[in-house]
């Protein structure tokens, strides 16, 4: 992955912890929304070992754009993707299946997930090899949906206060983003070192 996206994303959660966020997450979640949807995009981290545990595909919202999205949206009914940075909460089953629910902490940018119920979930069409001449996976309505069959391994080591990062250079979200302002300030020249600056 991009060394510089893994690194707005540690400095946006160093931020986080600072206010109050996510002081006991264990594990962060990356999203690269600048790639194909065909191709790994989502990378989760245990942040204690700096070991990468997962490195999957993830679908975006409809209302996002074809194989790479290029709008990004915290209106409900919009069907598009949020970028930004969101602590996990509890999980439940619903008509996805076993989710988890998403509360975002930017404002004006994902902190409408809880009301849009922006939810990590399992999705059949979450599948690069059922492209049907699309060239993209399917997409959800605005959920990080994965393939079913890593969907609750991906979900258990996620829930219950982990971080969740989603990227795309998005001028607007980088240039009025409170926690990237923040890691601007804090981190004018953050570097990612370690192993998991290498997954």
């Amino acid at each position: 992955m991009d060394p510089k996206v893994l690194g707005l994303a540690l400095s946006a959660v160093s931020c986080a912890r600072a206010d109050g966020a996510g002081v006991g997450a264990q594990r962060l979640a990356v999203i690269d929304y600048s790639r194909s949807s065909l191709q790994p995009r989502l990378w989760v981290f245990d942040l204690a070992s700096q070991r990468l545990l997962y490195r999957e595909v993830v679908a975006h919202g409809q209302g996002s754009g074809g194989d790479m999205p290029t709008r990004f949206s915290n209106d409900d009914g919009s069907h598009a993707s949020s970028l930004g940075l969101f602590v996990t909460r509890d999980t439940y089953i619903g008509h996805n299946g076993y989710s988890l629910r998403m509360q975002g902490l930017e404002q004006g940018f994902n902190d409408a997930a809880m009301a849009r119920a922006i939810v990590m979930h399992g999705a059949a069409y979450v599948n690069p090899t059922l492209d049907r001449g699309m060239h993209r996976l399917g997409r959800s309505w605005g959920c990080p949906a994965l393939r079913t069959a890593v969907a609750k391994p991906i979900i258990d080591v996620m829930k219950n206060g982990q971080f969740v990062f989603s990227y795309y250079p998005d001028q607007a979200w980088l240039a009025h983003s409170a926690l990237l302002k923040c890691a601007a300030a804090r981190h004018p020249l953050a570097a990612v070192t370690g192993p998991v600056g290498k997954a």
